[in-house]
C-alpha cells in the first residue's frame, strides 16, 4: 500500500519510542530512549517541546489526572507534570527482574492500568528471555503478569474491547494474544513473522480491531486483522520505524517513531530520515482514544524541584 508519509518533526532521536496521542492537549508525545528525552509536538501551532528525564524513559501513559503522565523509566515509575516540570516517584522496579534489564515498552489498558515490559541488557553476550510482564493497577499496587518471559518486550497493546491483549518478545519474531479479563488466558500465537525480514516493534489497534504493527529493520508498518490475516502493508522511509499511534481530527492520523540506533555512518547515509518522527494525514481508518492511567498521582508527595527545564528547541 503506497501511503502519503511525510516527517511530522525532524527529531533525529537515537532511538524514539513511546508515541501516544493527547486529546486533551491536542499534542502527541513521545521519547528518545537512549538520550532520555521527553518530546512534545502541537500540530496545531507547531510548538515542540523536549524535557530532559533522569534516566531512560521507555514508555509512558496518558493519566486520567489532568496534565499528569505516568513514566516507565528504566529502572522506576513515576509520574511527570510537564508543565510543572515536577517528578513524583511511585515503584523502584529493581528487585523485581535480573539486575540486567531494565523498562521497555508499554500501554494502559481499557481499565485504566498501566501494563508494561522489560528488556535485557545484559554486558556481555546475546540477551536472554528474562524480563517480565508487569502491571501497575489503579491503587498503585505492582503485579507480575503470568505471561512467558522476553528478552526485548514489545508490542503491547488492547483490543477496542479490552478483552484481548497483545504482546511480544521481539527476538522470537512472534505477536502473541491472551484473553484478557478477571485473570489471564493462556499466550497464544497471533501472527508469525520468523520467515520474514525485521522484528516486530510497538503496536497500536485502531477502532476496528486492527493491529498496526511497525516492523524494526524492515522499514514496514503493517496491519493486522484480527484472526491475524495481513490486510495491509505501508513502506516507511526509515529502516526502523519503532511505534505508531493515532492522533490529530478524528485519530485518522499516523505517527510513527524511528530509530537511527545501531546505524553506521554509511548506512544512515541512505537513511537520512531514520530517528525522525514521521505521519500519515489520512490512515484509512480511525484509531481511539488513548486509555488514561486511572491511578492518582496527587496521592504520592512530591519530589524536590528539578534543576533543569523544559527545552524548546
Amino acid at each position: 500500500m503506497t501511503a502519503a508519509m511525510s516527517v511530522a518533526v525532524p527529531s533525529g532521536n537515537t532511538l524514539g519510542e513511546g508515541v501516544l496521542w493527547c486529546d486533551r492537549e491536542q499534542a502527541v508525545y513521545w521519547t528518545d530512549i537512549q538520550q532520555s528525552k521527553l518530546w512534545r509536538y502541537r500540530p496545531q501551532d507547531g510548538a515542540i517541546t523536549r524535557w530532559p528525564m533522569p534516566e531512560r524513559l521507555a514508555a509512558m501513559a496518558l493519566c486520567e489526572a489532568d496534565g499528569w503522565l505516568l513514566l516507565a523509566l528504566a529502572s522506576r515509575l513515576a509520574f511527570f507534570h510537564p508543565e510543572r516540570n515536577e517528578f513524583r516517584d511511585l515503584q523502584d522496579l529493581r528487585g523485581l527482574a535480573p539486575t540486567d534489564t531494565r523498562a521497555n515498552d508499554g500501554a494502559c489498558d481499557r481499565q485504566g492500568r498501566f501494563v508494561f515490559g522489560m528488556l535485557h541488557e545484559p554486558a556481555e553476550g546475546p540477551k536472554q528471555a528474562v524480563a517480565p510482564f508487569l502491571r501497575l493497577n489503579a491503587d498503585l499496587t505492582l503485579e507480575t503478569l503470568p505471561l512467558p518471559p522476553a528478552a526485548i518486550s514489545n508490542s503491547i497493546t488492547f483490543s477496542p474491547s479490552g478483552d484481548t491483549m497483545y504482546f511480544c518478545d521481539s527476538l522470537q519474531k512472534q505477536i502473541l494474544r491472551c484473553d484478557y479479563g478477571k485473570t489471564l488466558g493462556p499466550a497464544q500465537l497471533f501472527v508469525d513473522l520468523q520467515a520474514e525480514p525485521g522484528e516486530p516493534d510497538g503496536s497500536t489497534v485502531d477502532a476496528e480491531g486492527g493491529l498496526w504493527n511497525a516492523r524494526w529493520g524492515d522499514a514496514r508498518v503493517v496491519r493486522y486483522l484480527p484472526d491475524g490475516t495481513e490486510d495491509r502493508s505501508i513502506a516507511t522511509p526509515v529502516s526502523q520505524p519503532t511505534r505508531p499511534a493515532f492522533g490529530g481530527p478524528g485519530h485518522r492520523t499516523l505517527f510513527i517513531t524511528s530509530a537511527h540506533e545501531g546505524l553506521d555512518a554509511a548506512a544512515r547515509a541512505v537513511d537520512p530520515l531514520a530517528g525522525h518522527l514521521l505521519s500519515i494525514e489520512n490512515a484509512g481508518i480511525a484509531g481511539l482514544p488513548e486509555a488514561r492511567f486511572a491511578g492518582d498521582p496527587n496521592s504520592l508527595p512530591p519530589r524536590a524541584p528539578r534543576g533543569t527545564s523544559a527545552e524548546i528547541p
